[in-house]
Order: structure tokens, then C-alpha cells, then sequence
């Protein structure tokens, strides 16, 4: 019988890929990219001006809501959320009706205050800047992760007003929870089960892919690689990954730790270049759950999720297919990370 093979091209024609770490498809519609646009494009928003403002309540010195009083503080700075999701003094309580499940929840939620200055993100920041705030990310980790309650620490930031962000001072969070989150615990599932199937590590072997055909590596350097991932969902989505195995961030060297400053510090300014706008993004840090177990098959990464399109204030929103089916985008992550690899080192 005659058989034929069409071959699909995947800059040009709708497909799906897997997420490798969830088990996740997104729909990959490039033609889409083609079509005229005539919705609103908007010009860049302005830096923020002032080195301190009186009416932030993250500035040294200034009041919170809570009726605490910021120290005069000159590095990071760390406190208890005045408003957190979670709290540690949480009555264990639980539903048994199996279609109506429910249980208590306890934890810490935590504030980064990235820097005493107000107009200071991350991509105008000195490294010796970020590579503070990364030490303070290892401390948080270890010393909450030790608490017998704490089996999931999740350091983020969401950064801009798109992304819910309520105060434009830099500033990062912390939410340490009892139970593991849904997306972590898929990537624990998903990195044991390639380990127990034979294998040595899912984002080791990965990383080696990337480096091999590299036409979503966007930057590099001797300790980290930031690249676009095959199964990438939000326009310039990318992940920063160690090149050695670690499971999180608790035993990264002193030149680690500056390697990954200069690569958090270049990938937010290829952002803020990209539409000459102080861009908006969540980032996150996945690594290895503190509940006690046995946890060598993690790499630990970050996961940076911008949702910018086509302008400062033109975003991709999940909506009607997106949100009653699977994820969908329009440019390929192989386009997207070519513009972001031919970005300037230097700030606009």
C-alpha cells in the first residue's frame, strides 16, 4: 500500500510540543505571526525618577501598612508580608466529603526589598547588587526549608503593574508552604521518573540538547545558560539553568553565584531593550522540595515569564481557546530567542 509522508515545518506550520516538565502540550500557530495587527500599540512607559519616595511603604525608613516602620536599611531587606496567604498558626482542619476536598494550609510569606533604592531594578543594578540578593535567596531557602513545617519554598518576583505588581519599588517575595505547589510537585514527578526510567537527570540531559543545536540558546557563560524553551508559552518566555547538577541553590560557589548575577543582570536588560520599556515579567526559582526526602533527581531553574507581545503595554492574555483548551502562541521560540540574543548588553 502506498504511503505518504508529509513533512511538517515547524516555522511555518501549526504543531504542538510537550513540556517536558509538566506533560503539558502548547499549540505553535507561526502563520499567526503573519497577520495584520490593528489593535492598540502604546509608546514606552518612563523609568522611575526618585531614588527614595516618601509615600512607598518599601523605602528605608518609611511606614507600612501594618504601623511598622522600614529600618534605614542599605542591602536587602526581609520581613514577614503584612498582608500573607499563608500563616503559621493555622488549626489543622480537613473536609471527607470526596467530591467537596478542602484542608488547612499553613506557612510564611515573605518580602525582599531588592535594594534601598526605589528606581533600582534589576537590570540597572550593579551584579555585586544581584549576587547579594541571590545569597539572601540561598538563606531564605535553607533556614525555611529546616522548619519542620516547610516542605516547599518558592522565591519569585512579579515585576510591573501587568503583573500584579502592587508597589514599583524592586522588591521580590517568598511563600514557603506546608504542601508542596501543584507545578512543583510536577516537576519533581516528572525529573524522578526519567531518573528511575534509566536515565541521569531530565534538564542535564536537556541542557546538553540546547548547547548541541542552539537555536534557542539566547545567553551563555561559564556557569549558566539562558535559553528559550522548546515548549515555551508567554512570547519571550525563557529559563536559566546551572550547567553542573544541583537539586537548588544551597551549595552554589562563590563563582556561581556571580555567574548567575551576570546572567540575570543581561537577560532583564535585553528585556528592558526590547521595547525600551521597564519590562514586566514573573520569574521564578524551581528547586528541590524540603520535606526531608530524598530529592538528587532535581536540577534546580528559573522560569522567566514575560507577557509583552508587541509593544511596552501590548501583552499576550490567555483567553477563550487558551483558556477552555491548552496554551497557544504565535511566534516560535526559535524567532523569539534569536531577537533576544541579538539584544545589547547595554541598558537603553
Amino acid at each position: 500500500m502506498f504511503q505518504s509522508v508529509i513533512m511538517c515545518n515547524y516555522n511555518m506550520h501549526p504543531h504542538r510540543r510537550l513540556n517536558i516538565l509538566t506533560n503539558e502540550w502548547v499549540l505553535v500557530s507561526p502563520h499567526r505571526a503573519e497577520r495584520p495587527w490593528q489593535g492598540k500599540v502604546d509608546t514606552a512607559g518612563e523609568l522611575a525618577a526618585l531614588r527614595y519616595d516618601p509615600d512607598c511603604y518599601l523605602c528605608p525608613g518609611n511606614k507600612r501598612a501594618s504601623g511598622q516602620t522600614n529600618p534605614r536599611y542599605e542591602m536587602t531587606f526581609v520581613f514577614i508580608n503584612d498582608f500573607s496567604a499563608l500563616y503559621t498558626d493555622m488549626p489543622e482542619a480537613h473536609t471527607t466529603h470526596p467530591l467537596l476536598s478542602a484542608s488547612s494550609e499553613k506557612g510564611i510569606c515573605k518580602v525582599l526589598c531588592y535594594t534601598p533604592r526605589h528606581d533600582l531594578t534589576m537590570p540597572l543594578m550593579p551584579e555585586t547588587c544581584i549576587s547579594e540578593i541571590i545569597n539572601v535567596w540561598v538563606r531564605e531557602y535553607k533556614e525555611l526549608g529546616r522548619q519542620t513545617d516547610i516542605n516547599y519554598v518558592q522565591i519569585f518576583e512579579n515585576k510591573g503593574q501587568q503583573m500584579g505588581a502592587s508597589n514599583p519599588h524592586p522588591h521580590g517575595q517568598i511563600w514557603a508552604n506546608q504542601s508542596v505547589p501543584e507545578l512543583p510537585h510536577k516537576e519533581t514527578e516528572t525529573q524522578r521518573l526519567y531518573v528511575n526510567s534509566g536515565h541521569s537527570c531530565l534538564l542535564c540531559d536537556y541542557l546538553t540538547v540546547e548547547l548541541e543545536t542552539r537555536e534557542r540558546i539566547v545567553l551563555e557563560n561559564q556557569e549558566f545558560v539562558c535559553l528559550v524553551p522548546f515548549w515555551a508559552v508567554w512570547p519571550y518566555e525563557v529559563m536559566i539553568l546551572p550547567k553542573t547538577h544541583h537539586p537548588d541553590m544551597s551549595e552554589l560557589s562563590h563563582d556561581q553565584i556571580n555567574g548567575l548575577a551576570a546572567m540575570l543582570k543581561k537577560i532583564t536588560v535585553r528585556y528592558d531593550n526590547l521595547f525600551h520599556t521597564s519590562f514586566p515579567y514573573s520569574m521564578g526559582i524551581h528547586q528541590a522540595p524540603t520535606d526531608g526526602r530524598e530529592h538528587s533527581a532535581w536540577h534546580f531553574h528559573f522560569h522567566f515569564y514575560p507577557p509583552l507581545l508587541r509593544s511596552a503595554t501590548v501583552a499576550k492574555f490567555f483567553v477563550g481557546y487558551e483558556m477552555l483548551a491548552m496554551p497557544q502562541r504565535d511566534i516560535t521560540p526559535e524567532a523569539s530567542a534569536k531577537l533576544l540574543k541579538n539584544l545589547s548588553d547595554l541598558h537603553y
